[in-house]
C-alpha cells in the first residue's frame, strides 16, 4: 500500500469518529424530531425520525452540517443535496424547497445550523488579507462543499460544549470563529468574502433582500430596490436572479406567503386576516397563490400541519 492509500483510510476513520461522537451528541440533546435552540447563540440542532415531503421554507444565512442521513435543497431548477460527506452554506436570505430524504427511527436524520455572523467574517477577512483568485463558483446564494476533518473538529468541540455551560459562555466565541474562518478557506468560501466585498455586487444584492424583508408587506417597485442597492433596475433584476433564481417580486411573494403561514400556524389567524396582513388585499389571489406555493388552500394545509404535529 503506497503512503497516499495509506493515509486515506486513517483520515476517513478519523472523519467517521467524529461524526458518530457528534451524532451521539445531537440525539441526546434534543427532546424529538424537530428544529431546537441550543443553549449556545447561534447554534441550532435538528433532527427527523422519517423522510419528508418538499416543503417551502425560508433559509437564512447558515452553515448546516448534516451529522447522519440526507438532506436537500431545491432552488429554482438547481438540486443542492448535503449529508455527512457534504456541507450547505446559504450566504443570503433565501426562500426555497427543503426535504429530508434520508431518515429513520433507527437513524434519524441529524443536522446542527449555525448562524453566520457577518461582523465575524468581516473580521477575518482584516485578518486574512486579500483572497487568493479562485475558480469561479457560480452566482447562487448558496453552495455545497466538503466536510474536512478540520471544520468537524471545530464542530465537535462547539457541540461538547452544550455539556458545560459554564464553559460555553467563554470558548464558544472561539469555535464559532474557527468554524467561520474553516468555511471562509475551504474550497468555496470566496463565495463568503464576495458578500463582505464593500459594496461589490453581492453586497448589494444582500442590501436588496433585506429591504424585502422588512418591507415585504408593502407594494415595491424595482426602481425602490435598485436604488437602495446602489444598481440600475435591470443590473439589480439580472444579479437578483442569478443568486436566488427569482425575480425581487417572486421573492417578496413568498416572503408574504411564508409569514401568512407562520401567523395561521403560530398565531392562530384566518385565513383571509393573514393574508391581508402580509399585503394581499384580494382573499382568492391569497389563497390561490397559497396553494400553488405549498400545494393546497390555507385552512386545509395548515389543518395538516397540525394535525402532523409539525
Amino acid at each position: 500500500m503506497n503512503d497516499k492509500v495509506s493515509n486515506v483510510v486513517p483520515a476517513r476513520a478519523g472523519l467517521e469518529a467524529q461524526q458518530a461522537e457528534l451524532a451521539d451528541r445531537i440525539a441526546r440533546n434534543v427532546p424529538g424530531d424537530g428544529l431546537h435552540d441550543s443553549a449556545v447563540p447561534g447554534l441550532a440542532l435538528i433532527r427527523a425520525s422519517e423522510p419528508s415531503q418538499p416543503l417551502p421554507t425560508v433559509y437564512h444565512p447558515s452553515v448546516c452540517v448534516v451529522v447522519q442521513g440526507r438532506k436537500r435543497a431545491l432552488l429554482g431548477d438547481d438540486v443542492y443535496a448535503y449529508d455527512p460527506l457534504n456541507y450547505l452554506v446559504v450566504s443570503m436570505t433565501l426562500p426555497m424547497v427543503g426535504q429530508i430524504i434520508e431518515a429513520s427511527p433507527e437513524k434519524p436524520y441529524l443536522c446542527l445550523r449555525i448562524d453566520i455572523d457577518p461582523a465575524l467574517i468581516g473580521d477575518l477577512l482584516v485578518q486574512l488579507g486579500p483572497a487568493v483568485p479562485a475558480q469561479p463558483s457560480g452566482e447562487r446564494a448558496l453552495f455545497v462543499a466538503r466536510t474536512s476533518a478540520s471544520l468537524l473538529d471545530a464542530v465537535l468541540r462547539l457541540v461538547r460544549l452544550l455539556d458545560t455551560p459554564d464553559e460555553a459562555a467563554v470558548l464558544a466565541p472561539l469555535a464559532l470563529r474557527e468554524i467561520h474562518y474553516r468555511v471562509l478557506v475551504g474550497e468555496l468560501g470566496q463565495k463568503l468574502r464576495e458578500l463582505c466585498e464593500v459594496d461589490g455586487p453581492s453586497q448589494r444584492i444582500a442590501r436588496a433582500i433585506e429591504l424585502l424583508k422588512t418591507r415585504y408587506a408593502e407594494p415595491l417597485r424595482i426602481d425602490d430596490l435598485a436604488m437602495a442597492a446602489h444598481m440600475s433596475a435591470s443590473s439589480l433584476h439580472q444579479r437578483f436572479k442569478a443568486a436566488t433564481a427569482m425575480s425581487p417580486l417572486q421573492f417578496q411573494k413568498q416572503l408574504r406567503l411564508q409569514e401568512a403561514r407562520r401567523l395561521m400556524l403560530m398565531d392562530g389567524l384566518e385565513a383571509a386576516s393573514a393574508g391581508h396582513r402580509v399585503g394581499y388585499e384580494s382573499p382568492s389571489q391569497f389563497s390561490r397563490e397559497y396553494r400553488r406555493l405549498f400545494g393546497a388552500p390555507p385552512k386545509r394545509e395548515i389543518e395538516a400541519m397540525r394535525a402532523a404535529g409539525t
